[in-house]
């Protein structure tokens, strides 16, 4: 496999670093080197500040139609290449390429909304108290806005913050992940070649994000920090916001339960919950199946077809035919997983289907795990309290509707549940009931462009997506007009 060098884009320019090094790019299958990338450090992420700084009153200055029509090419050329960035993807991820390709067609629909979506932004005028005033409200962009994206979608989590803030007027510096910084900066490339101007997208990465991050949170040109990852990163960025009362949006960590009721359509709420717990990046995505609830009197039922399902799905490296569930991201990863499923058997849990991790043949050269479900769980074990990351579904039983919404909701995340019943009371009631952004009901499919997402607790603050996720980007502003 050939290793390409891939520099930083900075300023409209694609620069080396600042001799600091450079470091490799792995793809999680086989553990080889995919690509070299400089280590960028503090030197390039004021740089990139200072360019993004520099940039923003031209950019602000177009109308929302003029700054949607880039975003429109941008989106044509990323589509002209979507085979070639959903195999980069599944590179540097691991995930299936099918899953890699259905990621990069709904990433780049984010190009698409936000630059209609800001042709809507409107203010208002507002009737003044006497007659001798006027009084309207306009929005305007934030800045200078620092995005810090994960690996888990390197397409989807690029978009869906840079898409919204450019459309709003907002210039931006992003940091994606060590592990899979190639997508964003292809997406930095065809920004380039929509004509975007020098400075409005700035693409930084480096091997450690902390002295980046550092320099985003001092710098009181940049207005607002975006990221998604961990809780406690979350909070760490919050506490140094803080300083400067810089504005945050976070989706962070999540826990999310998957509920079965006894009237749920059996074989649906089984594919269901096979589908969002192993086939988004081998479940290790936020939004994942944590925690699988299923009604006692159908437990046994649900219990035989599931493990049925889990026990088919062929894993792989993401290029192999019929590959449905690829790689973890790393050895840290992996590690953490298969101590859960450890600790959760030492404790009493059951192992079902998988249990271990995959090393004969060409397995041994990456991260991969088996599919993984547990019985006899309980929810005081770290299997089912933290989230997992990986393969794994540890199921447990309940009895009530009652019983069930108050086990949903002991947690300190609330980013995603999903329900099966055919019920229709049940379901307003429990949807309703639940603390968590994002309820989905009879459905997989998770969050959709049109609709605002985000959590509850500790998952996180603001909303991505829908009219929402481009009013975070903005501010509001009270003009009163004495025309005396």
């Amino acid at each position: 496999m050939t290793v390409r060098a891939c520099p930083l884009f900075i300023g409209g320019r694609w620069v080396d670093g600042d001799g600091r090094g450079q470091f490799e790019v792995l793809n999680p299958a086989t553990s080889e080197p995919i690509a070299v990338v400089p280590d960028g450090g503090p030197e390039q992420a004021r740089a990139a500040v200072d360019a993004a700084a520099a940039a923003l009153p031209g950019w602000m200055r177009l109308t929302a139609l003029e700054r949607g029509a880039i975003l429109l090419k941008a989106r044509e050329i990323l589509a002209s290449r979507l085979d070639a960035l959903a195999r980069l993807v599944t590179e540097e991820n691991g995930k299936p390429v099918a899953e890699a390709r259905g990621e990069v067609a709904f990433a780049i629909q984010y190009l698409s909304w936000f630059a209609e979506e800001a042709r809507r932004v409107y203010g208002e005028i507002v009737p003044p108290p006497v007659g001798h005033k006027r009084l309207w409200v306009i929005h305007q962009p934030v800045g200078v806005v620092a995005a810090i994206t994960p690996w888990n979608f390197p397409a989807t989590m690029v978009l869906r913050k840079i898409a919204p803030a450019l459309a709003a007027g907002c210039t931006v510096v992003l940091k994606p992940p060590r592990e899979t910084p190639l997508t964003a900066l292809e997406i930095a490339r065809a920004f380039e070649e929509a004509g975007l101007p020098p400075g409005v997208f700035n693409v930084v990465v480096g091997r450690r994000a902390a002295p980046i991050a550092e320099v985003f949170l001092a710098d009181p040109r940049v207005r607002k920090i975006a990221f998604t990852g961990s809780t406690e990163v979350g909070k760490q960025l919050m506490r140094a916001a803080a300083d400067q009362l810089k504005r945050v949006a976070f989706e962070l960590g999540g826990n999310a339960p998957f509920i079965v009721f006894e009237d749920a359509d059996l074989a649906r709420a089984v594919e269901n919950a096979v589908a969002i717990k192993y086939f988004r990046v081998g479940g290790q995505s936020c939004i994942c199946a944590n925690r699988v609830y299923v009604q006692r009197p159908i437990a046994d039922q649900f219990l035989a077809k599931f493990t049925e399902a889990v026990r088919a799905i062929k894993v792989g490296s993401g290029f192999e035919p019929g590959v449905l569930v690829g790689p973890l991201i790393n050895a840290e990863t992996l590690e953490k997983v298969a101590g859960l499923v450890t600790e959760a058997v030492s404790q009493g849990a059951r192992t079902l289907v998988g249990g271990r991790r995959m090393t004969d043949g060409a397995y041994a050269r990456g991260f991969f795990y088996q599919p993984t479900v547990l019985a006899n769980v309980r929810e005081e074990m770290r299997v089912a309290r933290d989230e997992t990351f990986g393969p794994v579904a540890p199921v447990m039983t309940f009895d009530t509707e009652d019983e069930i919404i108050a086990r949903a909701n002991n947690t300190p995340y609330g980013l995603a549940a999903y329900l099966s019943s055919r019920d229709l009371g049940r379901v307003v009631r429990v949807s309703e009931a639940l603390e968590y952004g994002l309820v989905c009901v009879n459905d997989a499919t998770g969050y959709t462009h049109e609709i605002p997402f985000g959590g509850f607790k500790e998952s996180g603050l603001g909303r991505e997506g829908g009219r929402h996720g481009l009013h975070e980007y903005l501010e509001v502003k009270s003009i009163s007009l004495n025309i005396r």
